[in-house]
């Protein structure tokens, strides 16, 4: 079993998507280990997105993200990772495939499209073990 972090971003929450999208995930057959609603601070953020920190754009997602609470989950499933990325389809909305939920529910809009994407999945076992160590303590996850 593999555990994955959702971060259901700023227009999940403002567009009041967050039910149906943890809908799709538990229709999959995904396990909810953890969940919570939390404001993203600029020191969190800025160690979430070290890769793209360097990045002109960079200040537009930091402002994005802290926007409104979000939404963070732990979910476990076989094979979660792969297919969950499956699921939501490709970073950019505008590409993502039909029937994925970046396609169905993100931003169309140039320039919002890559950013606006309804929510965040780790992208690796690897990046999944920092993640929700970054979220999530580990009395906050639960096996049942």
């Amino acid at each position: 079993m593999e555990r994955t972090l959702i971060l259901l971003k700023p227009d999940a929450v403002s567009q009041k998507l967050c039910g149906k999208v943890i809908a799709r995930f538990e229709e999959a057959g995904f396990t909810i280990r953890g969940c919570k609603m939390t404001q993203l601070t600029p020191e969190i953020l800025a160690e979430h997105y070290a890769h793209i920190a360097k990045f002109p754009f960079y200040p537009d997602v930091e402002e994005f993200m802290k926007s409104t609470p979000v939404i963070a989950l732990v979910l476990e499933g076989e094979g979660i990772i792969e297919k969950m990325r499956g699921m939501l389809g490709v970073t950019d909305c505008l590409q993502a495939p039909p029937g994925t939920i970046r396609e169905q529910w993100g931003s169309k809009e140039e320039g919002k499209n890559k950013m606006c994407n309804i929510a965040h999945a780790s992208d690796s076992a690897e990046a999944a073990e920092v993640e929700i160590k970054r979220f999530f303590a580990s009395e906050e996850l639960f096996d049942y």
